[in-house]
């Protein structure tokens, strides 16, 4: 059963009276544990896509089903409900919350959206906490760590609530060329270790090499799809 299924996908944003088309009827289908890439120039959709896939926003028309679920026919709450429990986000700034530890962080999404009792969401905490290999800096606000251990608490961040798929802007933005390639790596690691799907808006040489299917997207169009075999079998 595919993931995503996008077919004659479009959104057209409004900026006072002028329509802005973002997506042109795009289509395209992502596989359960699998490396995908959206790549292109700026303004070519690709965070539009990610927002689409995230049930940030709705499709103006054509047809998005996530998890077998019609994007479009979710409201405000459901979408929100449907991200929560399925969906993790990765940001190029992190986006941590700076007053909380990286246990906190984490934790986050649990309290605030699954609402797990206290003795669940510490097993999983430190279970996502072990897995990026954080567990010494687990009290550490974000001012006191380096950007990797920043994205590696993001990484823990978006995989804590179980989510079947990752959407990843821009992930190694702001990071060191050393750095980018270890969170690549951790992130491909976690995929093979959850099944988690990881989905990367990216203009990074270093993930579209590591993407098994790239998607090259112009002006809104899907101009091609490439697959390569997993680069780590």
């Amino acid at each position: 059963m595919s993931l995503v299924i996008a077919q004659g996908l479009s959104k057209t944003y409004r900026t006072g009276d002028i329509d802005v088309p973002a997506i042109k009827g795009a289509d395209f289908v992502i596989e359960p544990a699998s490396f995908v890439a959206f790549v292109g120039p700026s303004g070519s959709g690709k965070s539009t896509l990610l927002n689409l896939i995230g049930c940030l926003d709705h499709p103006s028309s054509g047809k998005l089903t996530v998890l077998d679920t019609d994007i479009a026919t979710l409201d405000r709450r459901a979408a929100a409900d449907f991200r929560g429990r399925n969906i993790g986000f990765i940001f190029q700034d992190f986006n941590l919350v700076p007053v909380l530890t990286a246990y906190e962080n984490i934790e986050y999404p649990l309290i605030m959206v699954q609402q797990w009792p206290a003795a669940k969401r510490r097993e999983q905490v430190m279970r996502l906490l072990k897995a990026v290999d954080m567990e010494s800096q687990a009290n550490k606000r974000p001012d006191q760590m380096s950007g990797g251990q920043k994205q590696r608490v993001a990484v823990a961040r978006a995989l804590v609530s179980n989510a079947k798929m990752v959407l990843a802007d821009e992930p190694t933005a702001n990071l060191d060329h050393d750095t980018a390639y270890r969170i690549i790596e951790l992130m491909r690691r976690m995929r093979d270790e959850f099944g988690t799907t990881f989905i990367f808006s990216t203009h990074d040489p270093k993930v579209m090499a590591e993407a098994e299917t790239t998607y090259t997207l112009e002006d809104g169009r899907v101009l091609s799809r490439t697959h390569q075999e997993a680069a780590h079998a």
